[in-house]
């Protein structure tokens, strides 16, 4: 298989992701339509050259080098494919900022691994991809829908196998994502849950997770209040984000069905109907004002098709 041409690029759109949901806790993941854009170019060198370029402020703290996933991701596709490493250059532009629980690093797990493969003329399926990007990741709720699109259920089945479940979403369910400026890491995140949980907590939340997929499906707003409810990670986590409590309350007030932590936060995630989307974002951004948070609340729809690339001009 011949190696790509220097200059030779790619384009890859990569949607964000809110994990979790409330009760589905490394398991529920849904894509959403704020995209990162990854343009990766084959450059002179060998593997073991990658140079990252940051458009705009967001992001400006990451750097290149072989820590970047964008590239560590990239040589396993290598590595899986048999092929020779090449050097690589990614110009990103983020819509997705780092450290708000929006799946910023599964955007640049997927990147790499689609971007790479691409460049290659595809030589890993995307079943393999996914094994990789869960593999690398971690867990699979924020790289399975960033890669796939939609609202996706995945566990290890008693094959060992990662099995993945599309699950529905009524269109006229509208996620209203409060974005902070404030930064808060996964790590410090799982760092704050307890070792053990008791035996009520995950019954509460096997019932809830049923209720919530239910009402996601249906556009049932009551079934999605009652089942927007975690007692896994947020208990202990609402802390960690200043002022987070005040803005689900805001939410809540200005009529969602509910509203959760995204991800590992302290982006906070709210589901309504179209109609109620603008008050309730405006509601949620004034909270965090009136604690001196700037924050940004964009309505969204669920993303359905995934990690999607394209050839980009040659140079």
């Amino acid at each position: 298989m011949a190696q790509p041409r220097i200059g030779q690029k790619v384009i890859v759109d990569v949607p964000s992701t809110t994990a979790n949901l409330g009760p589905g806790f490394d398991c529920l993941g849904a894509a959403l339509g704020l995209n990162n854009r990854f343009t990766i170019k084959r450059i002179e060198g060998d593997g073991e050259r990658f140079e990252l370029i940051m458009e705009g402020n967001e992001g400006s703290h990451l750097r290149g080098g072989p820590e970047n996933l964008v590239y560590r991701a990239a040589q396993r596709v290598w590595k899986a494919a048999g092929i020779e490493p090449v050097g690589l250059e990614a110009r990103v532009r983020l819509a997705v900022p780092p450290a708000r629980g929006l799946g910023s690093s599964a955007t640049a797990i997927v990147a790499g691994l689609v971007g790479a493969n691409a460049l290659m003329d595809s030589p890993l399926a995307k079943e393999k991809l996914l094994e990789l990007a869960i593999d690398i990741e971690g867990h699979p709720d924020n790289v399975v829908p960033s890669l796939l699109g939609g609202l996706c259920m995945t566990a290890k089945a008693a094959s060992e196998r990662w099995r993945v479940i599309r699950c529905e979403w009524m269109h006229s369910v509208k996620a209203v994502v409060a974005i902070p400026s404030i930064r808060l890491s996964t790590s410090e995140a799982r760092r704050v849950m307890p070792k053990t949980i008791p035996i009520g907590d995950a019954i509460t939340n096997l019932g809830a997770l049923t209720l919530l997929l239910q009402g996601l499906r249906t556009g049932n707003g009551e079934l999605i209040a009652d089942g927007m409810n975690d007692r896994l990670h947020e208990p202990y986590r609402w802390r960690l984000i200043k002022g987070g409590l005040e803005v689900r309350g805001a939410a809540i007030e200005a009529g969602a069905w509910g509203c959760v932590i995204s991800g590992a936060g302290p982006s906070v995630l709210a589901l309504c109907n179209e109609a109620d989307g603008p008050q309730i974002s405006q509601a949620m951004m004034k909270a965090w004002e009136n604690l001196g948070v700037e924050s940004r609340a964009p309505i969204l729809s669920l993303q359905t098709t995934g990690s999607q690339w394209r050839p980009g001009l040659s140079e």
